[in-house]
């Protein structure tokens, strides 16, 4: 297979307009800080009448355009206009100056995993057989719109186009993990959903390292930058203390933040036999593991939401906003 697979270059595209979340506090009636500190947003984007999925996708895939030849193009997007006519379909009319309609690709819509999966898609196409030597793009796309309630100031909208090949100044690392459940449901089953694959991944590159001879755990100090899929920024800041959490668990110290953490909270010692569900609904553990990974995430997860704090959630996009914040540091 080509070597360096990944991402060669990326565009971002988000609405003009805003509303600040402070004023909408102010307008929804609620209490000062609700949706600024206790979401951590700043400012949500919203699309002008003239703008749909389409418009945004074509404008990110035109400012891609020119720097190769086109293979593939993949589309991850939810906001559907028409059920029979693929957004890809519309992104077709970009390649027909050029006499280019030999792209295969299709839409992928699977809730906000969409654009991970286009993007797997367009890099086993560069890696297999059926690869001409061309070009992919990814393109990621959402509008996220809620009516009154609490959810209403997590909604925003973006796209973002990804050029996958060979080559790449960011390479898609080999290995991944997936955890798939058929329901999930509120937040006891929500966490138990995705816990597993943090945990999974970790001890896949525990096994490669061993492999090449390196006898400890993989931690979270081991990652330069963590990104997340971000619906709200708060949200991604307890994340980074489950991650901490999952760490004190694997590798119980009471030397180090995690140790110190648990050794706050009942319930939790070093040694103890401490199932990972159990924590799930205490409001004392994700307390107390939010304050100690702060240095964490302020070090490596807190330059990448500079787009979500400002825009709020572009559903598939989400985590491609996170990584192009982080790279224009």
């Amino acid at each position: 297979w080509p070597k360096d697979v990944g991402i060669l270059a990326l565009e971002v595209y988000f609405p003009a307009q805003y509303v600040e979340q402070e004023e909408l506090e102010r307008y929804d009636g609620v209490e000062a800080g609700k949706y600024t500190r206790g979401l951590g947003q700043q400012q949500m984007g919203f699309c002008a009448a003239h703008e749909d999925i389409n418009s945004l996708c074509l404008t990110v895939v035109q400012r891609l355009g020119g720097r190769g030849p086109i293979g593939r193009l993949e589309v991850g997007t939810e906001t559907v206009i028409d059920k029979s006519k693929a957004v890809k379909t519309v992104l077709m009319q970009l390649f027909h100056d050029s006499g280019n309609t030999d792209v295969e690709g299709i839409d992928t819509t699977n809730a906000c995993y969409g654009g991970t999966a286009s993007l797997f898609n367009a890099a086993s196409w560069v890696e297999s057989s059926a690869w001409d030597g061309r070009y992919a793009v990814v393109v990621c796309g959402d509008i996220a719109v809620y009516a009154t309630g609490n959810a209403r100031p997590t909604g925003g909208a973006g796209a973002i186009a990804m050029l996958v090949g060979p080559n790449a100044p960011l390479v898609l690392e080999r290995g991944r993990c997936h955890e798939t459940l058929g329901m999930a449901s509120g937040r006891v089953l929500s966490l138990g959903a995705i816990h597993p694959c943090p945990s999974l991944g970790q001890s896949r590159s525990e096994s490669q390292w061993q492999q090449a001879g390196v006898q400890r755990p993989f931690t979270l100090d081991d990652f330069k930058f963590i990104i997340f899929h971000t619906p709200f920024c708060k949200l991604v800041q307890k994340s980074v203390g489950r991650l901490l959490l999952n760490d004190f668990l694997a590798t119980p110290n009471p030397d180090t933040l995690q140790g110190a953490a648990a050794l706050s909270v009942a319930g939790l010692s070093m040694g103890s036999d401490v199932k990972l569900e159990d924590t799930y609904t205490s409001k004392e553990v994700e307390k107390a593991f939010q304050g100690a990974s702060q240095e964490i995430f302020n070090q490596k997860t807190k330059p990448s939401l500079l787009l979500s704090s400002r825009n709020g959630n572009m559903y598939t996009p989400s985590m491609y906003g996170c990584l192009a914040s982080l790279l224009a540091q």
